[in-house]
């Protein structure tokens, strides 16, 4: 059986670079390509980033069940075709799912075992900061995306592994670990751990939820919107 790796955060966060270090170093790691009904952005290529399809056959797909999960997000849908995952158990690899807060919430009604992972910006400055500089959104896109980012970050407590992404190098590092280390609990049952396994254990334990809860305060206090100058 596959062991299903969700990782979720608020765009702007660094997630797909995350992603894509971390099949660089980790095989056997399938990763699913989502569905959407949105607009080819820039250089991205059908297939590659996502399979973009239009929306009465996103609806087609839906209405036949074909999604383990799917969501609205700024009028456009996204979804993870139940495919992916048969694909990857018939070839023996696990699989990565990249998806948003509503996304994960199916995922793991369907497949309570899928170890989840919730990647945070160091703060909103920071985030925002990261928004701007990618250009790929107008102003009003930003706002909105950094309100949406306020709602989802509140998720953070529902996932398994929080993750900082303040050093990209660290955090691959770190999300490495966390994908072997559950590799090895999965394989091990109860046997010796190698040196390399117990390593990766050590290190992703440090960033599971109830390990994390004091760093995250501060950055979830960031996104508090202050009142507007003058109010009560």
């Amino acid at each position: 059986m596959s062991i299903v790796y969700i990782i979720s955060a608020p765009s702007g966060s660094g997630k797909s670079t995350l992603v894509n270090e971390l099949r660089k170093l980790v095989p056997q790691l399938e990763f699913s390509i989502s569905y959407t009904t949105r607009p080819v952005r820039g250089s991205e290529q059908n297939g590659r980033e996502y399979f973009f399809v239009p929306r009465a056959e996103f609806d087609d797909m839906v209405r036949k069940g074909q999604f383990l999960e799917y969501a609205e997000v700024f009028g456009n849908c996204y979804g993870t075709a139940q495919q992916i995952l048969d694909k990857a158990q018939n070839e023996g690899n696990d699989l990565l799912l990249d998806i948003d807060v509503q996304g994960a919430e199916q995922i793991k009604k369907k497949l309570p075992e899928a170890v989840s992972i919730f990647v945070l910006p160091p703060d909103r400055e920071k985030l925002e900061w990261r928004l701007r500089n990618r250009g790929l959104d107008t102003q009003d896109v930003i706002r909105r995306r950094l309100v949406t980012a306020s709602r989802e970050i509140e998720n953070y407590d529902k996932y398994d592994y929080i993750l900082v992404n303040d050093r990209l190098e660290d955090s691959v590092e770190a999300l490495k670990a966390i994908v072997l280390a559950e590799r090895a609990k999965k394989k091990s049952s109860g046997s010796a751990l190698s040196a390399e396994d117990s390593k990766n254990l050590e290190v992703a334990e440090q960033y599971r939820l109830n390990n994390v809860r004091e760093r995250v305060q501060p950055i979830l206090a960031s996104f508090v919107t202050p009142p507007p100058s003058g109010g009560q």
